[in-house]
């Protein structure tokens, strides 16, 4: 069935008792277990070995995770409430389950979804992607080898696509006990890396052999058609634009004019693919720059636009990046707004998961308060329907679209 022989490891199982913290996390159904909250494991243990957590005080079993011995998360978490088994049906009933939650989005004229969102779906450090007839699934830990192929032939049932492709995080590519490598196509035929796919009804692309993460970011699909329905007749800038997400959005629905902007010159050329996929009558321009730099230089030429998105890359990966991080925020807003149109949209978005809504969204308000112009909040979102939230750390996403009256 696969192309390549996939791994065939048998797990062990391991017993495990937790710290009071690690207890509470598991009763709170937390996804990660952190090493310094395994107190008591029987035996040493591989990646993707079966961890069976048990309480103190009664020695019931709480839950089931997953060992990674390579990680600070030492159990990653994929069953709350007791003990299952590992098999087909387990893992079939799971992927149903989080398919049948895309339901109201695979009803509209898209064919690209996320399937499984990591630990959100109950499957950590496993993301699974479909575009068009193509499944792109990218892996970050060791522990799915164990059960690969069961859960891809649940996958290749439930999404009925004809290929598979095999995508892993840097470290997994750096794993020389593993045969997997990095863009094998493991199920059926792959004749152009690139794949053409629709989001409601809007044509784009994806390179999902060499392209970021599985090929296109997917949680901005909604985002993108609302800018997209907001910008008919309007002059547009797109910052931090990359494959033109939502520079292509807004010319199919009409947009007089758009410019894109992003410091990758392959990114703008993907924006330029992109454009050229879909019918529209408008302009489209593109700018190659440092982001804050191009933007001070079109306000110092008098640039302004009806519609003007932020969508940067996250600022801050870690804890002590976050402070930088909100001056960045500032600053992007404050360039936005003088470069925002009387009567126009400002469109400010965050993917850092270590800067919450609230930091976020209070950063952008302070600086449209200092602005001595009339501006309302128009609305706030977060993740789209495939991108489902069940966990704190798991929100990353938020975008406030910003009215300026005058």
């Amino acid at each position: 069935m696969f192309n390549i022989q996939l791994p065939n490891i048998k797990p062990s199982v391991l017993a495990v008792k937790l710290s009071a913290t690690g207890e509470r996390s598991v009763r709170d159904g937390h996804p990660w277990i952190f090493s310094d909250s395994v107190e008591k494991i029987n035996k040493n243990g591989l990646p993707g070995d079966v961890a069976i957590i048990f309480s103190h005080t009664k020695n019931n079993v709480m839950g089931v995770g997953l060992y990674d011995p390579d990680s600070p998360i030492s159990i990653k978490m994929i069953h709350h409430d007791g003990g299952v088994k590992l098999d087909e049906n387990f893992f079939n009933k799971k992927i149903k389950y989080a398919h049948s939650l895309r339901k109201s989005l695979l009803e509209t004229n898209t064919n690209s979804y996320r399937l499984l969102f990591g630990e959100s779906d109950g499957f950590p450090g496993f993301i699974a992607d479909v575009y068009a007839d193509v499944l792109v699934i990218k892996l970050y830990s060791a522990i799915w080898f164990p059960y690969l192929e069961m859960i891809l032939k649940s996958l290749i049932k439930i999404s009925k696509v004809k290929t598979v492709v095999l995508r892993l995080s840097r470290i997994l590519q750096q794993n020389t006990k593993s045969e997997l490598k990095d863009g094998t196509v493991l199920f059926g035929n792959l004749t152009n890396e690139t794949i053409v796919f629709r989001e409601y009804g809007v044509n784009f692309s994806a390179n999902v052999i060499k392209g970021h993460k599985t090929g296109y970011f997917l949680d901005h699909r909604d985002n993108r058609k609302r800018v997209g329905e907001l910008s008919k007749g309007k002059r547009v800038l797109d910052v931090f634009s990359y494959a033109g997400g939502f520079s292509v959005h807004a010319l199919a629905k009409g947009a007089k004019e758009v410019v894109s902007l992003d410091i990758s010159v392959q990114a703008l050329e993907l924006a330029k693919d992109n454009v050229r996929l879909n019918k529209h009558t408008g302009t489209h321009k593109t700018i190659s720059g440092d982001a804050f730099s191009e933007m001070e230089r079109l306000i110092k030429n008098k640039e302004r636009f009806d519609v003007v998105v932020i969508d940067p890359p996250s600022f801050a990966k870690s804890q002590k990046e976050i402070t930088v991080a909100l001056k960045k925020y500032r600053l992007l807003a404050q360039l936005g707004v003088k470069l925002t149109a009387r009567g126009g949209l400002l469109v400010l978005a965050s993917c850092s998961s270590r800067i919450s809504s609230t930091a976020f969204f209070r950063s952008n308000e302070k600086v449209l308060d200092e602005s001595n112009r009339s501006i309302t909040t128009f609305l706030k979102t977060t993740h789209d329907v495939d991108h489902p939230v069940t966990f704190a750390e798991g929100s990353y996403l938020k975008c406030g679209y910003y009215k300026l009256k005058s």
